[in-house]
């Protein structure tokens, strides 16, 4: 068999394995050998097996990963979101959908130091869905904005996501992490406008809750204070160029860890749940970063890569209706595929046609990410509503999916506004370049 032939059968098996829910890693890490294999030969291929994984973890670039995730398991163990709710609310709550609107700029701050979607998620699931049934919030309202808050993990620095595909395309991972921030505002501000008409229509889907004096409101805010420190000391050193990305991480995982001593959130207990978990989550991360060398070995070998460039470039298209094929292709994989996998899967053909139809690299990773969000609300995927379904096992999964249909719309209209205006996306990094 011709290598494309090989390589074409690969990637086919590889995406059964993925929806026989076989780990990514290890799928990634069989087809890439065996595939290696067929087309220069098992001893080669086993010689690339066993030099890949010490090349990919001792790489300087990945340190970050640990970090960062770890900055994010020390405060969710922590129970700063809890504060940040309280604070947040002693400003929103008091009007129509105040709480919701609460739980969304809660997920987007919190999202700003955890990076992830499952921990933002799942924390504010817990904090504010019990505090939304108190208020006689509708069942519907509450958990799609829990859900869609969530999402903005994947964007608002620093987004692990985002990290990822730096690491695999090469782009500077400063630069992407400082591109996610505007597109994160604006998603914020979008899901808010939902909300808001969401309790115009239906006032009873949304009441009030008691109003804060100024007393109150002004107290509050020395609540979020280790959320603004963290994130300034963070991402601002990484966009002043004081602080590399791993360095940053470090600093943000140290100034996290030191808080939480100093106001006493950390007890011996906690904190070994908050390093056991970014343990797991980072050697999950490694493996599948090790696997998606190995595979994206044996793609390049296998000349797919550069027989599509050759294919999409022989065609009479304009590259914005290739970059809307390539966007729906992210769609559709993002509704079965979880994002780590599609990364790995997709970027080692699609990074090179993309950057060779002359659209910028930082812009793509941040509007593929924003694409591939629509996937963690909607079925049958849906990771983010079922982290929510396995809080409260009260509410039918279908009415959650069914809630967050707006919050669709609203995601579908940021991806249009970033693709028509893509130097909303760039103009942060561009600053950083110059």
């Amino acid at each position: 068999m011709s290598p494309e032939i090989i390589g074409i059968i690969g990637i086919a098996i590889l995406l059964v394995l993925f929806l026989l829910k076989v780990p990514v890693s290890i799928s990634l890490i069989f087809i890439g050998t065996v595939g290696f294999g067929m087309i220069r030969g098992f001893d080669t291929g086993f010689v690339q097996l066993g030099n890949t994984p010490f090349g990919t973890a001792s790489s300087y670039s990945l340190s970050v990963i640990p970090l960062f995730i770890l900055m994010g398991m020390i405060l969710s163990y922590s129970g700063f979101g809890q504060d940040l709710f309280r604070a947040v609310d002693s400003w929103l709550g008091h009007i129509k959908g105040g709480m919701a609107l609460t739980t969304i700029g809660t997920s987007a701050i919190f999202s700003s130091i955890s990076g992830s979607v499952n921990a933002t998620t799942a924390t504010m699931a817990r904090i504010t869905l019990p505090e939304m049934k108190k208020y006689n919030y509708s069942p519907t309202l509450s958990t799609a904005c829990v859900a869609a808050g969530g999402t903005l993990g994947i964007l608002i620095p620093p987004s692990v996501i985002l990290i990822l595909y730096g690491i695999l395309t090469m782009e500077p991972i400063g630069q992407l992490l400082v591109a996610g921030l505007i597109p994160g505002i604006v998603q914020m501000i979008l899901f808010m406008i939902v909300v808001y008409l969401w309790v115009k229509k239906d006032p009873a889907a949304g009441p009030s809750s008691e109003k804060s004096d100024w007393n109150t409101k002004l107290k509050s805010l020395s609540k979020v204070w280790p959320f603004v420190l963290l994130f300034v000391l963070t991402i601002g050193g990484i966009y002043l160029g004081v602080f590399t990305p791993t360095e940053a991480g470090a600093v943000g995982s140290f100034g996290a860890l030191g808080l939480a001593l100093i106001t006493r959130r950390l007890n011996g207990k906690k904190l070994i749940k908050a390093f056991s978990e970014a343990t797991r989550l980072s050697a999950m991360i490694f493996l599948i970063l090790i696997g998606a060398d190995v595979f994206s070995q044996f793609l390049s070998i296998s000349r797919i890569p550069a027989k599509i460039t050759m294919f999409v470039n022989g065609l009479d298209w304009s590259p914005f209706m290739i970059m809307g094929m390539i966007l729906l292709v992210y769609f559709i994989l993002g509704l079965f595929l979880e994002g780590i996998a599609i990364l790995v899967l997709t970027l080692p053909v699609i990074y090179p046609l993309v950057t060779q139809l002359g659209f910028d690299g930082v812009w793509f990773g941040v509007i593929m990410v924003m694409v591939m969000n629509i996937g963690l609300i909607t079925p049958p995927l849906g990771i983010s509503v079922y982290i929510i379904s396995g809080v409260v096992k009260d509410i039918p999964i279908e009415r959650i999916f069914k809630g967050v249909t707006p919050m669709l719309a609203a995601m579908v209209l940021a991806i249009i506004l970033f693709t028509v205006f893509p130097e909303l996306i760039t103009f942060l990094p561009e600053l950083m370049r110059g």
